[in-house]
């Protein structure tokens, strides 16, 4: 009977022993889940990429200094159920976080983003540099893809390119995305402003979305004033209307692989698709990616017969609507340049 006492009570010992080493160990395992693994506050980044596996991905933020006690973190990320539900992209994290911190952070997907802005009127050239000096694409997969046919077919564009319709605007774009991503988002943002109101506007004067998308990028280039915009597509509507050609002067150094400067008669003369001065009417797809003012200004160009415009040096424009005024105006403007 003593013995069976003595059984029973050894066995409740090492079962309230269980139960403290059990309760310590939940309490070490919670205080390493809540505590600050740095008294760091600098951010840290840590970039996960696409097909990264979770146990490399805990290998990265080991390296950053944001885990330690792999293991243990290991423990905590399955307890969470959270090893398959880590987001790759490229993370901000102050290194005081605790690691159940961290962990929400990568299962939401909380990754850095990047807000890019994307003026009016850039070239697709000038939007791969803007994106690379974000660290978002590589230059030459960025241009290769925005000419990919099966890419411009899946978009409904009819270019030769994506130029034109990479609406400019400040997006918010993150590492993970890819040049893809990025173009797709661009695009569908465009077709967003292009209402089903232009694209009515459109077949009432007889033009394309391509044709009305090259022409407002012509728009974009000749001037930076909104106000002026509807007069600059008049004489470009007159021109085509009369079988003039538009000789303008951005379209003639379009295709050159660098060009930075003034335009020059040696730049006019140049052989070229997209040259105005030497082919007849529109070039073959847009020289640049116009805005919604560009847009709206060669769907709806202001009345009047004006043919000609020549800058006053300011940025403005003069226009004529004979050859012998738009003399006169070029005269003038270079008299005063001559004075300045």
């Amino acid at each position: 009977m003593r013995i069976r006492t003595a059984t029973r009570k050894h066995r409740k010992s090492r079962a309230i022993i269980s139960m403290v080493i059990i309760f310590f160990v939940l309490l070490a395992g919670l205080y390493y889940a809540l505590s600050p693994t740095d008294s760091r506050k600098e951010p840290v980044i840590v970039d996960i990429p696409r097909g990264t596996s979770f146990l490399q991905s805990v290998d990265l933020l080991e390296e950053a200094g944001l885990v330690k006690h792999k293991y243990l973190f290991y423990a905590l990320v399955i307890t969470r159920n959270a090893h398959g539900h880590i987001r790759s992209g490229e993370y901000e994290m102050p290194a005081s976080m605790s690691p159940m911190e961290i962990i929400d952070k990568l299962v939401k997907g909380q990754i850095k983003t990047y807000a890019v802005p994307i003026p009016e009127d850039f070239t697709m050239r000038e939007i791969a540099v803007r994106l690379v000096s974000y660290r978002l694409v590589d230059e030459k997969q960025f241009l290769s893809l925005s000419k990919d046919t099966k890419l411009l077919a899946e978009l409904d564009i009819e270019g030769r390119s994506v130029e034109g319709y990479l609406y400019p605007e400040t997006y918010k774009f993150d590492k993970s995305m890819g040049p893809r991503a990025i173009i797709e988002a661009m695009v569908t943002q465009f077709r967003k402003r292009f209402t089903p109101a232009m694209e009515k506007r459109a077949k009432e004067l007889g033009m394309t979305l391509h044709e009305v998308v090259t022409l407002a990028s012509l728009i974009g280039k000749e001037t930076g004033y909104e106000k002026e915009k509807p007069q600059v597509s008049a004489v470009f509507h007159n021109r085509l209307r009369k079988k003039m050609k538009l000789q303008s002067d951005p379209t003639s150094v379009y295709d050159l692989e660098s060009f930075a400067g003034a335009v020059k008669k040696k730049h006019l003369l140049r052989k070229s698709p997209y040259n105005t001065y030497i082919i007849d009417g529109l070039p073959p797809s847009p020289i640049a990616n116009p805005a919604i003012d560009s847009l709206q200004a060669a769907l709806y160009p202001a009345p009047g017969n004006y043919l000609y415009f020549v800058s006053n040096n300011d940025g403005s424009h003069n226009f004529s609507s004979s050859f012998s005024a738009h003399n006169r105006a070029v005269l003038k403007y270079q008299i005063n340049r001559k004075k300045e």
